[in-house]
């Protein structure tokens, strides 16, 4: 099935006996990467009470484009993790698919504030972005990952 963000959606969270994951899409491979970023902070924290107070930019690098993903969303769980954040969105500023002999790399900025534990619901405590099925598909309308976590 190709995408089709009027009958997919977003992302939809996939059911594993030991962990939790998604599925993302996207019409891009930047709307792909920035719906896999909000599947992931929509399963650490309830987004609704997260206020935009601050903002962090995040670099990562990947030799393909799995390796590429998989880094953008381990960053954004270790600077939330490291420096005590939720985040409520994730916004992708540039991406380079890796090509040929180089890598690619993508720059964004994830927008949040300090964990606060009377106004914030956390949901899953996520330890790790796992490799375990860990796919990203070209599709007949765009893009799409499949992303176990470690919870």
């Amino acid at each position: 099935m190709g995408y089709n963000p009027a009958v997919v959606g977003k992302f939809e969270i996939l059911e594993h006996p030991a962990d939790v994951g998604f599925r993302a899409y996207g019409m891009t491979l930047e709307e792909l990467f920035a719906n896999a970023a909000e599947a992931l902070l929509t399963l650490a924290c309830e987004l609704d009470g997260i206020e935009e107070r601050e903002q962090r930019t995040l670099y990562a690098s990947g030799g393909d484009l799995e390796a590429l993903l998989f880094s953008w969303l381990a960053e954004i769980l270790a600077t939330g993790d490291s420096e005590g954040m939720v985040f409520r969105r994730a916004e992708v500023k540039e991406l380079q698919p890796p090509g040929g002999s180089s890598g690619g790399e993508v720059r964004g900025v994830v927008y949040g504030e300090p964990f606060n534990r009377s106004r914030h619901r956390p949901g899953t405590y996520i330890k790790a972005v796992t490799y375990h099925q860990f796919r990203v598909e070209r599709t007949d309308g765009g893009w799409s990952a499949t992303v176990y976590l470690d919870v």
